[in-house]
């Protein structure tokens, strides 16, 4: 572990001059207050130098690598993608559209994209591409179809493409279609044996088809949640049970289809690192594993890390957190940023991703018997009116100034003011800092022989850039 001197501060205000210094000459901050009286917002960066010794410092070391970064977004569940198509208007949606997944100055930038594999818990009714009448059965897959993702979801995805080109997807199943299950349901259940051969060629059939809709899938999970079998839909999946679908099924029908999409394991909570442990210690299964996705349910982040010790040459995705519309901005804009924005990247997340994009007012659509009803989207859209919600700015505070192969740089770690630091492929540096004191924080900001002084305003989240 890197280790760089600290002086922690207390949450007490304190006198400031002046200074400047070079490397920091277009040092810019962008701040959300955890009350909403800023939102995003471009702050003067009031850039200080303090009398006093018991300041924080902030150390920036560009050529301390880690990992590529992937991007910074959200789930597009099928029901996300109807309101945009159905509540809003073409000019509402395009603007929409611009503004969430442009690189023009306005926007935030978002690069990276989850979908369901068929229907999530957040879709308006349970489908998979292969629905049968009871009792009858389809090996060959000879009824795959996307038409209902034609619907919504693939006109949205064509759209979103035409505005970045270069926007990452990930598909996740949270169920096979029924016939292929021990239990004939949309609910729990487990994959049938026999019909493994037959999902893994589902999965090359998705991939074939969403690449003929113009649309590359970049990675796939296998199984969204496998400990948790209680959302419709949802399946349970063991570790055995992913290691030997991947190496005896998956992997070889992606390498005889020559498909090059990503294969990540697990796709659940931190507090069960040994499931992607166990199933990359298979070393038949190894070969073909990008690597493992996380959630944050229950556990700690520092669990990816644990993965990432055991199986250093595979790679780490964060790829869901809810917020709840009974939740507090404030405290989910700080906990976000904490654990997520920070915690996960620091812990070598390549993707942070946000749950649904978006919702309506009660927070519909779900499915029935298992879905979400809780699930405060990014964005609330309600009759061509979009109102934006806290995870919105907690994925814009990185996305916006974050792109796609970026680099997690070394930066001091600080209790007071937690923090992660990136190198943007065009030489910027971006860093994200949160203030939890009821009294702006001031610090000095170090990169190299130059330092400088600046703050972030009390209860805020702040991102600079220079």
């Amino acid at each position: 572990m890197l280790f760089f001197s600290v002086w922690l501060a207390s949450c007490d205000s304190i006198t400031q001059n002046k200074s400047e210094s070079a490397a920091f000459a277009r040092l810019a901050k962008w701040e959300t207050a955890f009350d909403r009286s800023a939102l995003l917002e471009a702050r003067e960066v009031q850039v200080e130098h303090a009398e006093k010794g018991d300041l924080s410092v902030i150390e920036v070391k560009p050529d301390e690598e880690y990992q590529e970064m992937d991007g910074f977004g959200f789930t597009l569940n099928g029901g996300s993608a109807m309101l945009m198509m159905t509540q809003l208007s073409e000019k509402k949606r395009e603007d929409l559209l611009e503004e969430l997944f442009s690189r023009q100055e306005s926007a935030i930038g978002i690069n990276f994209l989850r979908l369901s594999i068929g229907a999530s818990d957040l879709d308006e009714k349970v489908f998979s591409y292969v629905d049968l009448p009871e009792g009858r059965t389809d090996p060959e897959l000879e009824h795959f179809s996307l038409a209902y993702d034609t619907l919504y979801l693939v006109p949205i995805l064509q759209s979103i493409l035409s505005i970045n080109p270069h926007l990452k997807i990930m598909g996740s199943p949270w169920s096979p279609p029924i016939w292929m299950k021990t239990n004939s349901s949309p609910i729990g259940g487990s994959l049938r044996k026999e019909y493994y051969a037959s999902y893994a060629n589902y999965f090359v059939k998705y991939i074939q088809a969403m690449e003929e809709a113009g649309i590359p899938i970049y990675a796939i999970t296998i199984q969204n949640e496998p400990e948790h079998p209680g959302n419709n839909p949802s399946m349970s999946m063991e570790p055995e049970e992913q290691a030997e679908f991947v190496k005896s099924h998956l992997g070889p029908a992606f390498q005889k289809a020559n498909i090059s999409t990503k294969i990540l394991i697990f796709d659940h909570n931190c507090d069960n690192p040994e499931y992607p442990i166990a199933v990359l210690n298979d070393e038949e299964a190894y070969p073909f594993i990008d690597g493992s996705a996380f959630h944050l349910y229950a556990g700690e982040i520092e669990a990816m890390s644990k993965v990432k010790e055991v199986h250093p040459e595979k790679n780490i995705y964060f790829t869901e957190q809810w917020t709840s519309s009974r939740g507090d901005f404030g405290q989910d804009l700080e906990w976000h940023t904490r654990n997520l924005i920070i915690g996960a990247s620091r812990n070598w997340a390549k993707t942070v991703l946000e749950w649904n994009l978006a919702a309506d007012r009660e927070q519909r659509p779900h499915t029935p018997d298992g879905g979400c009803s809780m699930c405060l989207g990014a964005l609330t859209i309600d009759k061509d009116t979009v109102v934006r919600n806290v995870s919105y700015y907690i994925i814009a505070h990185a996305s916006k100034f974050v792109p796609a192969g970026s680099t997690r740089i070394a930066s001091t770690k600080s209790k007071d003011l937690p923090n992660v630091a990136f190198k943007t492929p065009e030489g910027k540096n971006v860093m994200v800092v949160l203030n939890s004191c009821e009294q702006p924080k001031f610090f000095e900001l170090q990169m190299g022989d130059e330092k400088t002084m600046t703050h972030v305003s009390a209860k805020s989240v702040a991102t600079f850039v220079w």
